[in-house]
């Protein structure tokens, strides 16, 4: 299994459109991605402009059909785009 985990520090007053195209993203992945297991998208509870992106996918097959996804390349620029500073992507491996 390919795991990610993406932190993310969101501009002040943009939280509200990253959520939107998180969700947005999350609920087409899980509609149209059978390779992928999980796709959590949390908020820090004394930091409320920083995010963790947690994502699960069953191979390295699933991950790349996930990364070249249309809908993939829609939203992530904007999603993006609502991040302030450079975003902390890290890869695992899935243990139990």
């Amino acid at each position: 299994m390919i795991v990610f985990i993406a932190t993310l520090n969101v501009a002040k007053g943009r939280e509200a459109d990253f959520e939107r195209l998180q969700t947005e993203l999350s609920e087409i992945s899980h509609g149209k991605e059978p390779g992928l297991l999980v796709y959590d998208v949390i908020r820090h509870k004394e930091k409320p402009q920083t995010y963790v992106v947690y994502a699960r996918f069953k191979d390295q097959e699933a991950f790349e059909f996930h990364q070249e996804a249309d809908f993939h390349h829609r939203l992530v620029p904007p999603i993006l785009d609502c991040v302030d500073g450079e975003m902390d992507l890290q890869f695992f491996e899935w243990v139990a």
